[in-house]
């Protein structure tokens, strides 16, 4: 099996939608992959990538860059990898990442970071054999929605 690793084009919308459906995150349809997809082609800091076998997608991963705050650099973020069920432990996850983690580079990155959830042991398994070290326990993480742009107003505090 032959596989190129390319940028994602809205033409994959299709399947990439079917390959994140695949790990339980459906999507609004065609339209709205799509449109995710041009999205992320016009934002320097983020790329996505397909694993393409002869026109089939295999996976998709997307990867974004941010600055430290604290420090100088970068760190770069696995934001998304899906590797379809049928091609999974035949190296396409891992040229995936390989490609996600050269953007992260020529961009400065020093670091990558990936989070998973606590039942994809699989998957823990894949990011440690690459390299990638378990923080659980160093941190916690915090998550909380915000209301939508059109729900109303944001308000910011006042400059001093």
């Amino acid at each position: 099996m032959s596989v190129t690793v390319r940028s994602a084009r809205r033409a994959d919308a299709s399947a990439v939608s079917e390959l994140l459906a695949q790990l339980g995150y459906p999507q609004g349809g065609r339209a709205a992959t799509a449109s995710r997809i041009r999205a992320w082609a016009e934002d320097p800091s983020g790329a996505v990538y397909v694993a393409d076998a002869d026109g089939g997608l295999l996976g998709v991963i997307a990867v974004h860059v941010c600055p430290f705050f604290e420090r100088d650099g970068s760190w770069g973020r696995i934001v998304a990898l899906v590797v379809s069920d049928r091609a999974r432990g035949r190296g396409v996850g891992s040229q995936l990442v390989a490609a996600a983690e050269a953007f992260a580079a020529t961009r400065g990155c020093l670091r990558m970071e990936v989070t998973s959830g606590n039942r994809r042991r699989a998957a823990h398994d894949f990011y440690r054999s690459r390299g990638y070290v378990g923080e659980a326990g160093k941190s916690s993480r915090f998550l909380r929605d915000l209301p939508r742009a059109d729900d109303g107003p944001c308000r910011l505090l006042p400059e001093h």
